[in-house]
């Protein structure tokens, strides 16, 4: 999907059990894009079938700085700045219908893929203040995720180009500070991944473990990018069991 100049939400409920927690699905797509199938509807139709309302956002793309067509991002460490936005006022809308939507207001997380995975770790530690002005209640509503689940995510890592792991205090992206209040946190990446290198999920993965934050992180040998949920030979492959289990965990879902 390309151009999108309105942002949209879209709600989708369980058929059968409902666990009452919400996940907000953001698809990556290096913010010029929407990879809205592999990324978005058919992780809203494994989560709706464990139990959980997933609510899909098409967030506004090209969104600067991240846009192809202007010289606006040399090093691809910048905030996302519509693309946050349009993440800040979802949580908020979901936690304002919470009730009417049968969702716990404190069981609402986000999973990004690639620059959605980017854009998971910005609403993770960046939801105290909105970048717009407040429009009605719902910006009244904390856009902090109770957790978050990164797949493959970008932008996270500085000095990376050598394809050397950079230490903690180098080499996280400073427009992501991570904090004690940072929500438990799900990593996934693949070793061979040769868009959003294996250091992405290290450096985050230490910032969160130096914080005392929870977090779970799986790096596989093999996967690639941009390998959603569609099933392969390769184990990592097994990774949506992996984060049900860790839902279980960290008591956003019951057993």
């Amino acid at each position: 999907m390309t151009h999108v100049s309105e942002p949209t939400m879209t709600v989708y409920s369980p058929k059968e059990k409902n666990t009452d927690a919400a996940v907000v699905v953001f698809p990556g797509g290096g913010f010029e894009v929407l990879a809205i199938d592999l990324e978005g509807t058919e992780v809203c139709d494994w989560l709706t079938s464990r139990g959980i309302t997933c609510v899909l956002l098409k967030y506004r793309v090209p969104s600067e700085p991240y846009d192809s067509k202007c010289d606006c991002r040399p090093d691809n460490l910048t905030t996302s700045t519509r693309s946050l936005e349009d993440a800040q006022r979802t949580i908020g809308l979901v936690r304002l219908h919470a009730k009417e939507w049968h969702i716990d207001p404190h069981r609402i997380g986000v999973l990004g893929f690639s620059a959605g995975g980017y854009l998971a770790a910005e609403i993770s530690t960046k939801y105290q203040h909105r970048l717009y002005a407040a429009i009605d209640d719902a910006d009244k509503e904390s856009a902090r995720p109770d957790f978050a689940v990164l797949v493959y995510p970008g932008h996270l890592a500085t000095g990376d180009k050598a394809g050397q792991l950079p230490t903690i205090e180098k080499g996280l992206n400073p427009n992501v500070p991570v904090t004690a209040e940072t929500p438990p946190t799900f990593l996934v990446q693949a070793e061979d991944d040769n868009i959003d290198g294996v250091s992405q999920v290290l450096v985050y993965n230490a910032a969160l473990q130096k914080a005392g934050v929870k977090v779970e992180m799986h790096a596989y040998a093999e996967g690639g990018h941009a390998f959603g949920l569609r099933h392969t030979a390769m184990p990592i492959t097994d990774w949506p069991r992996l984060a049900e289990t860790w839902l279980h965990t960290i008591g956003m879902t019951p057993e």
